[in-house]
C-alpha cells in the first residue's frame, strides 16, 4: 500500500541543516521577475548585492536550493510515484523578518493525511530555528495525490476564505515569462513536469507548467509591491490553495481586497476567460 496511515501520521520527517546567501535571494527573486523594471528602486530592493530584502516565500526553497534531483515523495509509510502528486496548498508564517544571510535547521512531521476517496491529501508541517536558537518561520503545505486514497480514512475539513461582498479593492495585472519555469527550477525544484515536455505530456499537460510555488511567490511579490509599498518585512504570512495550472508566459490576473490586517485574493489567468490559479489567498500584514 502507498499510504499506511498507521505509519506516516505523525511520523517525524528529517531534519536538515542549511545555509543561504545574498546570491541564493537574488536568484530566488529573479525566478519571481524581479527586475523586470531594472531603475525601479522597489524593484532593485530584492536584488541588492549584499542586503537584498526577502519575500518570506523564499522559506519555500530556502532549504532545498542546492538540491539537483528531482524531488521524491517518499516519507514514513507513503511511497508515491511524483507524477501522481500535485501540490495542494502552502503556507508560510515568518516569525521574524527573514536575513539575506543565515544558517538555520528544519524540523517537521506528516501532520495530516486525508482520504478523499479515489484520491488523498498528505500534509506536511516545518519549523524552521535559526543559529541563534530563535524561530524563523513555519511552513505548511499539503499535496494532492492522484489515485491514493481509499484507505480508509477520514475526509478531512472543507475549508474556503469567503470573498467580501463588494468589488475589488484593487486589481492588478502581473505577466510571467516564457523561460520562467527553466528560471525558477534552479531555485532546487527539479520536478521534470516543469521542464520536460514529454514528461508533461505523460502527466496529462500540453506542455510544461510554471512550478505553483513560483505562482504562489510571484503573488506574494505583486500583493507586496502594490499595496505594501514593496516592503516585505510588512508580510507576516501568506497562504494559498492550488486552484489550477498557469502555462509560462500568461498574465496574472489578481483581484484584491482588504480586510482589517489581511489581504484577500483570487488569481485566474487573463488569456484563459479567468481559468482559476490559485484560491483561498491571504496575506497577513504584520
Amino acid at each position: 500500500m502507498p499510504i499506511d496511515p498507521q505509519i506516516a501520521l505523525g511520523a517525524a520527517l528529517p531534519s536538515r541543516e542549511f545555509s543561504w546567501t545574498p546570491t541564493d535571494v537574488q536568484l530566488y527573486h529573479l525566478g519571481l521577475g524581479a527586475g523586470a523594471h531594472p531603475l525601479d528602486p522597489v524593484e532593485l530592493a530584492y536584488l541588492d548585492d549584499s542586503a537584498p530584502q526577502v519575500l518570506p516565500t523564499f522559506a519555500t526553497v530556502a532549504p532545498t536550493l542546492r538540491e539537483t534531483e528531482p524531488p521524491r515523495v517518499s516519507f514514513p509509510g507513503i511511497e508515491i510515484d511524483l507524477a501522481k502528486v500535485v501540490h495542494g496548498h502552502q503556507e508560510v508564517v515568518v516569525h521574524k523578518p527573514i536575513p539575506a544571510t543565515g544558517k538555520a535547521t528544519s524540523t517537521g512531521r506528516i501532520s495530516e493525511i486525508w482520504d478523499k476517496g479515489a484520491n488523498a491529501v498528505i500534509v506536511q508541517e516545518n519549523t524552521v530555528i535559526g543559529s541563534d536558537g530563535e524561530p524563523l518561520w513555519t511552513v505548511r503545505s499539503s499535496i494532492f495525490a492522484k489515485g491514493e486514497g481509499g484507505f480508509g480514512g477520514e475526509r478531512g475539513p472543507s475549508t474556503k476564505t469567503a470573498l467580501p461582498d463588494r468589488a475589488p479593492d484593487a486589481e492588478l495585472s502581473t505577466p510571467t515569462l516564457p523561460q520562467q519555469a527553466l528560471l525558477y527550477r534552479l531555485c532546487g525544484d527539479r520536478n521534470p513536469l516543469h521542464s520536460d515536455p514529454e514528461f508533461a505530456k505523460g502527466a496529462g499537460f500540453p506542455a510544461p507548467i510554471l512550478h505553483g510555488l513560483c505562482t504562489y511567490g510571484v503573488v506574494c511579490k505583486a500583493l507586496t509591491d502594490a499595496l505594501l509599498d514593496g516592503d516585505a518585512t510588512r508580510v507576516g504570512g501568506f497562504r494559498a490553495k492550488f486552484a489550477g495550472v498557469l502555462y509560462p508566459g500568461e498574465t496574472l490576473r489578481i483581484k484584491v481586497w482588504r480586510e482589517a490586517d489581511d489581504l484577500i485574493a483570487t488569481v485566474t489567468v487573463a488569456e484563459r476567460e479567468d481559468a482559476p490559479v490559485l484560491g483561498d489567498v491571504v496575506l497577513h500584514i504584520a
